[in-house]
């Protein structure tokens, strides 16, 4: 059988005129961008371009407001830690949503062992955040709240919008991790009051190894790699040219074929959605439509989850999946947990993500691979 791909939330492929576009850049026009020779300046306005595109997929207000970094993790960490750092004034505690990736948790750990108050802002049961809850819980000292603008491994959207009104009304900044949703949906952070964003290359189909934070104006973290003052002082460093380029492309055809590329993506998806949960003891994870358009999750009863993954890929198809296998830890999912889930209701999960490989036309394969797969499973577990 053909080799069917379902695991676009961890990485894409690099979009061949992604390829086209950018690998130029690595040997031909390579030159330093912070020359002054012709070589440096063609360099420059390759980074300038890149950052335009980008700008205009989130509709920042100037271009000037993208800085690029290795990816998302660092992005997260320069907004988190460099915003909380230079803002020590107005206060010292932080929060971020308990179903936020590692890196952004993380970092916020890291503000809580020098002296900061870091706070967890529940869920509900579909993943969405408790406005009640971030509206009492905020105060005039809460200085960065960081909110992801998707989950990747339940799909559910969060009401952004909402909680940067509130973040703001006390003198909040507001830093969303769109990892899983830039380039998948429109984002605009001037309509959505969004303070810093983080977005990742790799994650629409451009290389890997780069990402970007936009940082509103107005706004200056603290910077953390400290050196010949590029990307506004922000991130010193050479810039990765072949990958920032590389990112800008991607963000231009992202933003020209999003519309089209998420009808047809949601069809495909709410087929699996439908078929899959006709399984008995099967249950979706994440909100029902207020989810990337990409994007289905489920767990199944009685099952431990770690040979999930390693059973789809007997079909030739890949998958996630929020199990132990998947991670360098013992434990369950920290977001299935967060949604209520029991530990071992937590094990059994399967994440699918769908992206420009797909097809309808697959659908039955993964249907018949994944009810077999649960099933081979289950007259196996003791559970």
């Amino acid at each position: 059988m053909e080799k069917i791909y379902l695991d676009y939330a961890s990485a894409t492929p690099v979009d061949p005129r992604v390829l086209e576009f950018a690998k130029r850049f690595l040997m031909k026009d390579m030159g330093n961008a912070s020359s002054l020779h012709s070589a440096g300046l063609g360099t420059r306005k390759a980074i300038v371009e890149a950052r335009t595109r980008i700008a205009e997929l989130i509709n920042a207000e100037s271009e000037n407001d993208i800085i690029f970094t290795s990816g998302a993790t660092e992005s997260n960490n320069l907004a988190i830690k460099g915003t909380a750092m230079r803002n020590t004034r107005k206060g010292k505690k932080v929060m971020a949503s308990v179903i936020e990736h590692i890196s952004v948790l993380n970092s916020m750990k890291e503000l809580s062992k020098n002296g900061f108050e870091f706070g967890m802002l529940p869920v509900d049961s579909m993943g969405i955040i408790d406005l009640d809850q971030l509206k009492e819980r905020l105060t005039d000292d809460t200085t960065v709240v960081s909110i992801m603008y998707a989950n990747n491994e339940i799909g559910t959207i969060e009401p952004i919008k909402a909680a940067a009104k509130l973040i703001h009304e006390k003198g909040g900044f507001l830093h969303v991790d769109a990892t899983a949703a830039a380039g998948k949906i429109p984002i605009d952070v001037q309509n959505e009051g969004i303070d810093l964003l983080t977005i990742s290359s790799n994650d629409m189909y451009g290389p890997q190894g780069v990402g970007a934070l936009y940082i509103k104006p107005g706004i200056k973290p603290q910077p953390f790699i400290l050196g010949g003052g590029q990307e506004r002082g922000f991130r010193s460093g050479t810039e990765n040219l072949f990958g920032i380029a590389g990112m800008g492309e991607a963000a231009r055809l992202a933003k020209e074929e999003m519309a089209e590329e998420n009808g047809r993506l949601q069809k495909i998806r709410d087929q699996l959605i439908e078929q899959i949960l006709e399984i008995e003891n099967t249950n979706l994870t994440g909100h029902r439509t207020q989810r990337l358009p990409h994007h289905a999750s489920f767990t199944f009863g009685r099952i431990e989850g770690e040979s999930i993954l390693l059973n789809m890929n007997q079909y030739n198809i890949q998958i996630a999946t929020g199990s132990a296998c998947t991670s360098r830890t013992l434990e369950a999912s920290h977001v299935l947990l967060a949604l209520g889930l029991k530990h071992e209701e937590a094990h059994g999960s399967m994440i699918i993500s769908l992206g420009k490989s797909n097809s309808e036309e697959q659908i039955p394969h993964i249907v018949k691979a994944v009810r077999e797969t649960i099933e081979r499973l289950r007259a196996m577990s003791p559970l």
